[in-house]
């Protein structure tokens, strides 16, 4: 199964059609830290972290997590845990997983630059939550309820094309 970026601003799998938002700069083949685009490529869709105080059941096949409080996904290209998920501190630059802005109410998490994390390659790419479908950091962001209808609907062997 497949997932395809259209246009910059749908999502495509199968016959559903889903309105998204991408990085403020657009797509990019050679992503760097903090240069606000989405990074190009076909990627596998990881694991769903989710907020068990919102969503008491969700219906996908992905591994499930439930974000604590005190979780924060590495974004700092000179730390060893760059690009993963780590305990917060205000030692290590991170992105809090644990927002009010409900932004990460659910996230999925992409197979971009994981397995062996590239310094400074871009960090945290994920599809997540929107509500008026602004451009994001790098990340595909879609409204609530079509996020519940996508995590329905994928395999574990799905995977994203971005181009």
């Amino acid at each position: 199964m497949l997932i395809r970026l259209k246009n910059k601003d749908t999502l495509n799998i199968d016959e559903f059609s889903f309105k998204c938002s991408i990085g403020k700069n657009g797509l990019k083949s050679k992503k760097v830290e903090g240069d606000f685009c989405t990074p190009k490529g076909s990627f596998l869709l990881k694991k769903l972290y989710y907020r068990s105080d919102r969503f008491k059941k969700i219906i996908t096949v992905l591994p499930k997590i439930k974000i604590k409080k005190n979780m924060g996904w590495c974004n700092d290209p000179r730390h060893k845990q760059y690009n993963s998920l780590i305990k917060a501190t205000k030692k290590i630059k991170h992105e809090k997983m644990f927002r009010i802005d409900r932004k990460y109410d659910l996230v999925i998490v992409l197979d971009y630059n994981l397995n062996k994390p590239v310094p400074f390659k871009g960090s945290a790419i994920f599809i997540h939550l929107t509500k008026n479908y602004q451009s994001t950091a790098g990340c595909i962001a879609l409204s609530k309820n079509d996020m519940l209808v996508l995590l329905k609907i994928i395999n574990k062997k799905t995977k994203i094309s971005i181009y």
